[in-house]
């Protein structure tokens, strides 16, 4: 399935980003995030010209920007959900932090 979705990708490589651990299917399955991160890596190799040594690096930074962003949803939702009162402190406090 992953062979035919990402353009340019061979079982060899398939087997190397998997053996690198780049991707990690569920038995033997790939969900749509992995097809995403296995499309992300061709276009990083490829496409971008990055080198192979430097793709983990790369993945680490981008997990980790997927995981702020996650983590910001959540507390957007939570300040959403605090009564009106609560939610115009911590908008006046954040404005005195970029004011400072």
């Amino acid at each position: 399935m992953v062979l035919q979705e990402v353009r340019g990708l061979d079982r060899r490589e398939l087997e190397a980003f998997v053996a690198e651990g780049w991707v990690r299917p569920q038995d033997g399955q790939f969900e749509d995030i992995d097809v995403a991160r296995v499309r992300l890596i061709v276009e990083l190799r490829k496409e971008m010209a990055v080198e192979e040594e430097t793709i983990p690096l790369v993945l680490s930074l981008l997990d980790s920007l997927y995981d702020a962003r996650r983590r910001l949803r959540h507390l957007i939702e939570a300040v959403t959900a605090q009564p009106e009162q609560v939610r115009a402190a911590i908008h006046a406090a954040l404005l005195d932090e970029e004011q400072t």
